[in-house]
């Protein structure tokens, strides 16, 4: 998958110290990337309880110090591209996590800073915490954002937007739903994320249903899939940029990077709108 994700022009590569079993995740892909280290982007995150007793966990210096040298050990790699704050860790100031974050970027074992899962006013703060502190904020947010679980419009865009954010969302298939292939009165195929009882309560609602079904609809219309709907409508946002869509195989891989093609216009992205706010 690896393999294919390179040769489809796939740079950015997100995942966590937490993922693939509290490491595995990062393990796997130092092995995999050896010499290629430098033809791809590396993002990961800090903070995710990394043992059983919670005690490796949080954004404090201490803490953030020791967990960036695991996962560049893991990684096998000399520096970090973007290291995000994974979950805000309101045990520690914010002011403390950016001082280590900066000293990260000195050693230049990070190269960029970011954070996930803040909302408006945390993030909001943390940008007033930088620049009083004269600290460099974080250049990167990383969060839920799909047609269908759009919260994040509210509050936390338009501190994105208002400071030169990027924004990275994650789920933005809204768990495969937006791929098209779980349609009404069909059943859920096996081994998908939806089949799981915390993902299809999250968003197999009979609204969300309804609203896919007219989106199914409306790119058939045009000759288009799911898949390039739903990239298309992410990448439409100035803010975005990337977008991480995980894949279980080289074929998918592919897709994803096919997908990005459809350059929307402006009744198009209207429509879309009108469609998932169920008008």
């Amino acid at each position: 998958m690896v393999d294919a994700a390179i040769a489809a022009g796939i740079t950015f590569i997100d995942m966590a110290d937490a993922y693939g079993n509290r490491g595995g995740s990062e393990r796997l892909l130092g092995e995999t990337l050896g010499s290629r280290r430098k033809d791809v982007v590396l993002a990961t995150k800090f903070g995710l309880p990394m043992d059983e007793a919670g005690r490796l966990k949080g954004a404090s210096r201490a803490y953030v110090m020791t967990a960036v040298e695991e996962s560049l050990k893991r990684l096998k790699t000399e520096w970090i591209d973007l290291y995000y704050l994974h979950r805000p860790d309101p045990a520690t100031p914010i002011e403390e996590t950016l001082r280590a974050l900066e000293d990260l970027v000195r050693q230049g074992k990070v190269r960029f800073t970011g954070c996930s899962n803040l909302s408006g006013p945390q993030l909001a703060d943390s940008i007033e915490v930088a620049r009083a502190q004269e600290l460099e904020p974080f250049a990167a947010a990383q969060d839920e954002y799909n047609l269908l679980s759009r919260g994040i419009e509210s509050d936390l865009l338009p501190v994105i937007e208002r400071h030169g954010m990027a924004l990275v969302p994650y789920f933005p298939l809204a768990s495969g739903l937006l791929t098209g292939k779980y349609r009404k009165g069909q059943p859920i195929p096996p081994g998908t994320r939806l089949s799981e009882q915390r993902f299809s309560a999250r968003f197999m609602g009979e609204k969300n249903i309804a609203v896919v079904e007219r989106l199914a609809v409306f790119c058939a219309e045009r000759g288009r899939t799911m898949l390039q709907l739903a990239f298309g409508w992410l990448l439409s946002r100035s803010c975005v940029a990337s977008i991480i869509a995980g894949a279980t195989s080289p074929e998918q891989v592919q897709q994803n990077a096919e997908a990005l093609r459809w350059q929307m216009t402006t009744d198009e992205l209207a429509a879309i709108d009108r469609i998932a706010a169920g008008r």
